[in-house]
C-alpha cells in the first residue's frame, strides 16, 4: 500500500511475499551432534555453468552454524504430503543432536547430509560461498549431484497456507 511518507512497514512486505509461491525445502546437514534440519523456502537456482543454488538461512539459528561448520548440505524439495516434516523441520522446540531425526526416514547421501525418503528431488551440494543478507546468510551452493522423482507432485506455500499442484 502506499503510503504518505513511502515506508514499507514489515506487514506491507509480509503480505506482498505472502502472494509468492514458493516450493517448500528442508535443508540438512551432518551436524557434529548428529543430522539437522531447517524448513527453507528461500532456495533457488543460481547458476547453470558452474551449478550453483542457494539457500538463505537465518544468522540465529544453529541451522547457520552448521552450515558454516559442515560446508555440505542437502536440499529436499518436499511432496505433496510432506507438510508434517515442514512444520516439524520449522518448529524451534524441536529436537536437536541425536534425537532430532528420531522416527524420520531418511538416508545419508553422497556428501553426508540427510536425504529425506519421499522428495520430489533432491539436490546435494557443497557450500561453495556465503554472502550477508540483513539477519540471514546466503550460502552459495556448488552441486554435486541432483535428481527428482516425476511422479511424484511438491508442496507449495502459498498466503500462508499449505497447498499442492492440481496437475501433475
Amino acid at each position: 500500500m502506499d503510503r504518505p511518507d513511502g515506508r514499507v512497514t514489515d506487514a506491507d512486505f509480509r503480505e506482498a511475499l505472502a502472494h509468492f509461491v514458493t516450493g517448500v525445502t528442508v535443508v540438512t546437514a551432518a551436524g557434529p551432534a548428529g543430522p539437522h534440519g531447517v524448513t527453507v523456502n528461500a532456495f533457488a537456482s543460481v547458476s547453470l555453468e558452474p551449478q550453483l543454488i542457494l539457500v538463505c538461512i537465518e544468522r540465529s539459528h544453529l541451522s547457520h552454524a552448521i552450515l558454516v561448520r559442515s560446508r555440505a548440505f542437502a536440499v529436499n524439495v518436499l511432496a505433496a504430503g510432506q507438510e508434517e516434516l515442514s512444520r516439524f523441520f520449522a518448529a524451534a522446540a524441536r529436537p536437536e543432536g541425536p534425537d532430532a531425526f528420531r522416527g524420520i526416514a531418511y538416508r545419508p547421501g553422497r556428501t553426508g547430509a540427510p536425504l529425506l525418503d519421499g522428495c520430489v528431488a533432491y539436490v546435494e551440494c557443497r557450500v561453495a560461498a556465503s554472502h550477508p543478507g540483513g539477519d540471514h546468510t546466503i550460502f552459495v551452493g556448488a552441486v554435486e549431484r541432483a535428481w527428482a522423482v516425476p511422479e511424484r507432485r511438491p508442496l507449495v506455500y502459498y498466503n500462508r497456507a499449505y497447498r499442492t499442484l492440481g496437475s501433475p
